[in-house]
């Protein structure tokens, strides 16, 4: 059987991601050297420490490439507990890290992780092997997937962090309907979550104000509506062509986040219209190969984590676009492989991997059956035709 070798998996993807994660160290530099020089004395403090999470990122994903999905599907629950434990252990007040009035952060001496990043595809890994084995077409078993996901979304919301709590809730349905979850039982599910979403919000008056602020920005424009503001001027000086690369007004510590949540407004301000275009199509070759690599899939826990991973990554891309632009209400949320923030970047990296890997898998499978049926084409046509003492 011919082999796929060292490449063998989905090169389209694997090409797009490391496009993306390239064009973020150069934008990571633009938006941070000025904010950098000043807190850190180094203007490459950020890209440094981005350069070393995508060299790490790029060789996970290169070795999980080569991992069979079966294995992934055998460790996903002690991969989900993994996760939960670190996701609770941000609370811990020795090794949890509080900044902005959340704890997001676990301090490990050396560096700093930010769990919900893994812990989202923890989740999808385990969502995948229960609906692969136990289904969610009754009832009671659609209510112990989405418990799956609740329990990570309960979590997020103590930290709290609103953003990748809806990031997780929007993959935990997308999966459900994946899995072939009844109508009337997603509508059965879906109307209390969507309910105890809205009470969240009015029960927290700094979200309340950020939804003021998302629909009149200008009503506060020194408070909750400031960083909107200084993101449309930002897209507004960009035009269709942009200032130029390195030229951001922007980031001279007008806009916050530059580098991380914001970093799409920093794109748009130098390179304009077409340049967001562009990594948005970089985006959409991820999602459609991700959505091809899902359809190929040989079983059906390779079909559900592959949906699911491109779930994470198309959801995620979209709120962060949204925010930017002013169609949702702001919150913090990175840009996958592009945003400064290594925990973020070698996790999208890692789950690329396991799309690679699903996609070199069934590579495999079908040059496998393709060299079967020649073999037996060409047993055939020996069969079949006379030899020539025959003649």
């Amino acid at each position: 059987m011919k082999r796929e070798g060292f490449f063998g998996f989905d090169k389209p993807l694997a090409i797009a991601v490391t496009v993306l994660s390239l064009l973020g160290l150069l934008f990571i530099y633009s938006a941070s050297s000025y904010g950098a020089e000043i807190t850190y004395g180094d203007s490459f403090h950020y890209v440094k420490t981005q350069a070393v999470a995508l060299v790490f990122g790029v060789a996970a994903m290169l070795a999980l490439s080569f991992v069979k999905p079966e294995y992934f599907k055998k460790y996903s629950l002690a991969a989900y507990i993994v996760g939960i434990i670190l996701l609770a252990a941000v609370f811990i007040p020795v090794i949890g890290v509080e900044s902005y009035g959340a704890k997001r952060w676990l301090n490990l001496g050396f560096f700093t992780v930010q769990p919900s990043e893994f812990a989202k595809f923890a989740m999808v890994m385990l969502m995948a092997a229960f609906g692969a084995s136990k289904g969610v077409g009754t009832f009671p078993r659609a209510v112990a997937f989405l418990a799956i996901g609740g329990i990570v979304c309960v979590l997020l919301l103590l930290e709290p962090n609103m953003s990748i709590t809806i990031c997780a809730g929007a993959v935990t349905v997308v999966l459900l309907f994946v899995a072939g979850v009844k109508p009337s039982h997603l509508a059965i599910i879906l109307i209390p979550v969507v309910a105890l979403g809205v009470a969240l919000v009015l029960a927290e008056p700094y979200r309340v104000r950020r939804l003021l602020a998302f629909l009149d920005p200008w009503e506060s424009p020194l408070d909750e509506g400031y960083q909107l503001i200084q993101s449309y001027y930002a897209l507004g000086s960009g035009g269709l062509f942009g200032v130029g690369l390195f030229n951001s007004r922007q980031k001279y510590l007008f806009l916050p986040f530059a580098e991380s949540d914001f970093i799409m407004s920093v794109i748009g301000e130098e390179t304009g219209l077409f340049g967001v275009l562009a990594v948005c199509a970089l985006f959409g070759v991820v999602v459609v190969r991700g959505v091809v690599i899902a359809l190929r899939a040989t079983d059906r826990y390779s079909c559900y984590l592959s949906a699911g991973i491109t779930a994470v990554i198309a959801v995620q891309t979209l709120l962060n676009v949204a925010v930017v632009c002013g169609a949702v209400p702001p919150t913090g949320l990175p840009l996958p492989f592009m945003s400064a923030g290594g925990s973020s970047l070698v996790a999208y990296l890692c789950a690329c991997g396991m799309l690679l890997s699903v996609s070199r898998h069934a590579n495999s499978r079908f040059l496998g059956r393709t060299a079967t049926i020649r073999k037996a084409d060409a047993k055939k046509r020996s069969e079949s035709t006379p030899s020539a003492a025959t003649a």
